[in-house]
This record gives C-alpha cells, structure tokens and sequence, in this order.
C-alpha cells in the first residue's frame, strides 16, 4: 500500500527530517551573511562547546561526513578558523581547536542560530519546548552509537 500524505505526517522520522530541512534551508540563509557555511558553523558550535577533538569525534557530533568534514576544515583553516595540532607527536592523529579568530565567527554566527531556532519553535510555549528537548534527548540516548 502505498503511503498518502497524511499518512506521512504522522510517520514521525519523515515529519522530523521536512522540519529539519526548513529549519537548514533557513539557517544556511542567516548564517551566509555572517560569513560562515552551515557545516563550518557546525563545526565552530562543537569545537566552542566541547572543546578540542579528534576529527573523528567532530564527524559524529557535527553529523557530517568525514570526508566533507575534512574538505571543509581546510577550508576553515586556511581561513585562521581553526588549528590542527599532531597528538603525541603523531601527524595521523590530528587534534582541532578554535583560534580566536573562529571564536569570534562562532560568536558572530551563533544569534542568527538562535534566531531560527527560535523562529521552528516559534508554536510552542517555554513549557513545551523545555518538553520538547528532553524528549528528544531520550530519544537520542536511547539509539545513539557513540558515548558523545
């Protein structure tokens, strides 16, 4: 049987990924004029967040490819975003930080991220988007692969 679109709407991972790419198409808009891509904002908001990290754990907590990630921090250090330092002395392993100057665009990029968040949950009450978030986090818990 082939699904209608109300059906669609109420298969929950179908109405999660349309909100997302409103919400992404949105974002990619706000932060152009901040001077910074979608994924390198990612990357900024992880790296101001967590602190340094291997590229590895970058990938899984900014959802992007390793690949892509990888394209898209030479192009972030190249633009004095960020630092790739050897660990122990090791060039294959690689450890990635902020300079000021990618704390600065970090700071500069994050209220247009607010802004839109704020724009998704616009529907919803303090109440319920507090709900909204802890539900969500039980639901990331419950089927992440990794310990971040």
């Amino acid at each position: 049987m082939t699904p209608r679109p109300e059906d669609l709407e109420e298969f929950t991972p179908y109405l999660m990924n349309r909100i997302m790419a409103r919400y992404n198409k949105g974002v990619e808009s706000a932060l152009k004029e901040a001077g910074v891509s979608v994924a390198q904002m990612r990357a900024l908001a992880v790296l101001a967040e967590s602190g340094p990290c291997t590229i590895n754990e970058l990938s899984v907590l900014t959802v992007i490819k390793q690949s892509t990630l990888s394209r898209t921090l030479d192009t972030m250090e190249n633009a004095g975003l960020i630092r790739r330092t050897a660990q122990d002395g090791d060039s294959r392993f690689r450890e990635i930080s902020l300079t000021d100057e990618g704390r600065a665009a970090y700071d500069g990029a994050w209220p247009a991220m607010l802004g839109m968040r704020d724009t998704m949950l616009n529907a919803l009450s303090a109440d319920e988007r507090h709900t909204f978030n802890k539900m969500l986090l039980r639901i990331f818990y419950d089927i992440r692969h990794h310990d971040f």
